[in-house]
C-alpha cells in the first residue's frame, strides 16, 4: 500500500485591512454634469451683478473727490445748522447708513443727483479728522441719460427725504428753464412736480412770480412761510409799482436775519394809514381841505348862496 505525503498547511499572511476597490474617478457624465452646473451658476451670479451695477441697484464706494456737486443746480438754497451737526455726528458715530444718488460723467468723475447734505457733511468730516473712512462715498450710479431726468431724479429723492420750502422749488423750476432744459419756468413746475397734488403746482408757480421780482433783493427767500408767500405773489400781480417799493424798503432795511426779513415784508403788505387832508381856511369863515378827488368848504361863510354860486361856476366851465 503505497505511503500518503503529509500536507504542510500553507503560511498565514499578515492581516491586511479590508479596502473596498472603490474608484476616486468620478464617471465622465456626472463631472461634466457638475461643471456645466458651476459655470451656469456663475453666469447668472455675474449678470445678475452687471444689470444690478447697470440699473443702479449696486452700492458702490466711490472717491469723495470724484463727485461734482456743481453737477446740477441745487434745489435747497441753505443747509440748517443744527441739522448739520445732528449729521456730521450721526455719520461719525455709525457710518454712513443712506448712499448717495450720481451719474457717471465719465474719466472716474460723477455728477450729485441726490445726496447733497450727507456729502457736504462728508467733507466736513474729512477736512476735521483727515480719516481715512471719510475719503470714500457710498453711491448709486444711477443711468441717467437726460439733464431733465437727472432733475426730476433730484427733486424726487428730495420730495420725499426733505422738506424743501415753495420759494426753493420755484428757484429750482426757474433756474431749471433758464438752462434751457424746459421751455419756461411753469411748464418746468409741471414736469419737475408731477407727481404733487395740483393746489401744491399752484402754490409753487405762484412764488415763481416772488422769484423774478425780488431773487436778488431777498436774503433769506427760503424762510419765506407758504401764506406770507402767496400774499406777496398776488399784491406783485394786483399793484402796480409794488416790486420796486418792496426793492426800496428790503434794501433800506438791511435785514440781518429771517425774522427781521420776514417783518420787513408783513408791513409792506399792510395797507398805507390814510392821513388826514390838509385845512387852509382861505378867508374868515370859510375853510378849504383838499385831497386827492376830493375838496371840502366848510365854516360859516359857506352860505346856500355861495354853494349856488359856486354851482353855477362850475357848470360854465
Amino acid at each position: 500500500m503505497a505511503k500518503r505525503k503529509r500536507l504542510t498547511p500553507p503560511t498565514m499572511l499578515p492581516d491586511m485591512p479590508d479596502v473596498s476597490p472603490v474608484s476616486t474617478n468620478r464617471p465622465p457624465i456626472a463631472q461634466v454634469a457638475g461643471e456645466a452646473a458651476s459655470h451656469a451658476a456663475l453666469a447668472e451670479v455675474s449678470a445678475e451683478l452687471h444689470s444690478a451695477r447697470s440699473e443702479g441697484r449696486m452700492v458702490q464706494a466711490l472717491p469723495l473727490a470724484a463727485i461734482k456737486l456743481d453737477h446740477l443746480v441745487r434745489d435747497r438754497i441753505a443747509l440748517d445748522a443744527t441739522e448739520m451737526d445732528a449729521l456730521r455726528s450721526s455719520l461719525l458715530a455709525r457710518g454712513q447708513q443712506t448712499p448717495i444718488e450720481v451719474v457717471d460723467l465719465g474719466q472716474g468723475a460723477y455728477g450729485l443727483i441726490s445726496g447733497f447734505r450727507r456729502l457736504t457733511a462728508l467733507q466736513d468730516l474729512l477736512a476735521e479728522t483727515g480719516e481715512d473712512r471719510f475719503a470714500r462715498i457710498q453711491a448709486l450710479v444711477k443711468p441717467i441719460g437726460s439733464a431733465a431726468d437727472s432733475y426730476l431724479a433730484m427733486v424726487e429723492e428730495n420730495e420725499i427725504r426733505a422738506d424743501l420750502s415753495f420759494y426753493e422749488r420755484a428757484r429750482l423750476a426757474a433756474e431749471a428753464a433758464g438752462l434751457g432744459i424746459y421751455p419756461n419756468a411753469k411748464k418746468a413746475v409741471h414736469a419737475l412736480f408731477a407727481s404733487a397734488p395740483a393746489p401744491k403746482r399752484s402754490k409753487i408757480v405762484a412764488f415763481l412770480g416772488i422769484h423774478a421780482a425780488l431773487a436778488d433783493d431777498l436774503r433769506f427767500p427760503a424762510a419765506i412761510p407758504e401764506k406770507l408767500g402767496l400774499k406777496l405773489a398776488a399784491a406783485l400781480v394786483a399793484e402796480k409799482g409794488f416790486a420796486s417799493r418792496l426793492r426800496k424798503v428790503l434794501n433800506r432795511a438791511d435785514p440781518q436775519d429771517a425774522t427781521a426779513e420776514r417783518q420787513v415784508l408783513d408791513a409792506a403788505l399792510r395797507p398805507a394809514k390814510a392821513t388826514a387832508p390838509a385845512s387852509q381856511e382861505l378867508i374868515p369863515g370859510i375853510t378849504w381841505q383838499a385831497s386827492p378827488e376830493k375838496v371840502t368848504l366848510s365854516g360859516k361863510q359857506v352860505t346856500p348862496a355861495l354853494q349856488d354860486a359856486l354851482r353855477k361856476w362850475l357848470l360854465d366851465l
